[in-house]
């Protein structure tokens, strides 16, 4: 199988699995990567002010020898430079030495003419020395230069010495190889620690995987928090809630399926005995009355599998994220109202609905609401008495409110909240049933953020279902557009 297949038939997770161990590594090592070349070039800046400094004030110590060698006579300025004196002006091995003096004209009394002249400042400090980088002929240099006022109310006159970098430079280049060339060494073996230190770190966190690997799939108990970071202890705590929360459904579970094959096999046994007794009986009228109750039989074996499923279903709901739509709820408990009318009159019991007329939205499952009606409509026909009557009705207020209300015996307060139970039967109730469909419902209405509850009968007989839900609201225009008859101008 190609590289590129395994990793499409990866599931997500799989695929963008990350590692703590590199990420904390990459956090720690790309900034200091990063921020390694700025070193350097802070480093060669602070090189280039140390190197400047002791050859600053040789330059400076040369301006001013040269400055006491000005004079002025007969309004010149002239610059009395013995032989004697040119030992230091003069070109050493590495780095070439320029001079100038101007006079009061920006005119050149001695030395190079390339050296530029720069504008003094408002306030001339006497022999104080200035300093700048400049270059000649294209070669950096350095540059100390000074005014004078030979002469008071004269413009200044103007001394510049100068040299090229070369001395300056090596000398920075070696405080730079001496700072830098050991990072080389430091830089892995930082990284070298580093990796060390946060495989010790981590180590904790392997510990804890093979102690989970270990489990047999049985396992539920609370994982050990001894020895376990702190930073990984709330993660441990979530967890082992998590497993107890499991633990309490496979209980649940384990205690519905055997309830479950309880009430199956009742029907189911009744079913055996009724073929077997069908089998030896010979007289046709007897054999059609045996079969009519094998018929009967076979049809409460198939309403308690489905309504087994249909709680099965609910319950799955609530662990696996379901498709929620929007649906309107007045016209899905119209249309169960309308298909439970053929029933109804087979027991004569007048089947109602009373609406609002608009779309009574909520957010949900429409196949799980369905359900849920089904068995508040099943229920209130199921015990209301021939004669009787049952009315579907949805109301809208703050909240989606859906009502079956009926006129049969009733449920006394004390059995309100456990008709809700599964499998819970009202003592004294002969009405054939398995005991879920109010189990059912809750754990619909549950699921939907929604409640129900029983209540009598406002007509002071039999009950009255009522299950509340999160509205969905509309504006004027939304309802126009769902329903554009309602405002439409009778002629």
């Amino acid at each position: 199988m190609a590289l590129s297949d395994r990793l499409r038939r990866r599931k997500p997770d799989e695929a963008e699995r990350q590692s703590v161990f590199g990420e904390i590594l990459d956090w720690m090592l790309m900034p200091l990567l990063l921020i390694w070349p700025l070193s350097v070039i802070l480093i060669q800046n602070v090189a280039n002010g140390i190197a400047d400094d002791p050859y600053d004030q040789a330059l400076a110590e040369n301006a001013r020898t040269l400055a006491r060698l000005v004079a002025y006579a007969d309004g010149r300025v002239r610059l009395n430079l013995h032989p004697q004196t040119r030992s230091f002006l003069r070109t050493d091995e590495e780095d070439a030495i320029y001079y100038q003096v101007l006079g009061f004209r920006h005119e050149l009394v001695a030395g190079d003419l390339a050296l530029r002249w720069v504008e003094p400042p408002l306030k001339i400090e006497i022999e104080k020395v200035y300093f700048r980088d400049d270059e000649i002929n294209g070669e950096p240099i350095r540059v100390a230069y000074l005014y004078l006022l030979p002469k008071p109310g004269a413009p200044p006159v103007m001394l510049q010495v100068a040299e090229t970098r070369n001395k300056r430079n090596a000398l920075a280049g070696r405080i730079l190889s001496g700072v830098t060339l050991p990072q080389f060494a430091v830089i892995p073996l930082a990284v070298l620690l580093v990796w060390i230190g946060l495989g010790r770190g981590i180590e904790p966190l392997n510990r804890l995987s093979r102690t989970i690997r270990r489990r047999l799939p049985t396992d539920l108990s609370p994982i050990p928090t001894a020895g376990v970071p702190e930073e990984v202890k709330p993660v441990v705590h979530s967890f082992n809630d998590m497993m107890a929360r499991l633990e309490q459904n496979l209980q649940a579970q384990q205690r519905f399926i055997g309830d479950a094959a309880h009430q199956m096999r009742t029907p189911l046994t009744g079913l055996k005995m009724q073929t077997e007794l069908a089998l030896t009986e010979t007289d046709p009228e007897n054999m059609r009355i045996l079969l009519r109750q094998i018929a009967e039989s076979a049809d409460r074996a198939a309403h308690l599998t489905s309504q087994l499923l249909s709680l099965a279903r609910a319950e799955a709901s609530h662990d696996k994220s379901q498709s929620a739509s929007l649906v309107d709820l007045e016209g899905l408990a119209r249309q169960v109202t309308l298909e439970w009318v053929p029933r109804a009159m087979e027991k004569k019991i007048d089947l109602g609905f009373e609406g609002t007329g608009w779309p009574l939205q909520i957010s949900g499952n429409a196949l799980l609401l369905r359900e849920l009606i089904v068995n508040l409509v099943d229920n209130a026909v199921k015990y209301t008495p021939p004669e009787g009557r049952v009315t579907v009705r949805s109301r809208a207020s703050e909240f989606a409110i859906l009502e079956v209300e009926d006129d049969g015996p009733g449920i006394v307060e004390a059995d309100r909240e456990l008709v809700f139970e599964r499998f819970y039967r009202v003592l004294g109730n002969e009405a054939p049933g398995s005991g879920l469909g109010l189990a059912i419902v809750r754990e619909i209405a549950d699921l939907h953020l929604g409640s129900v509850q029983l209540k009598p009968s406002p007509s002071g007989r039999g009950t009255l279902a009522q299950a509340v839900f999160p509205r969905r609201r509309f504006t004027v225009s939304q309802l126009l557009a769902q329903q554009p008859e309602k405002f439409q101008p009778t002629l």
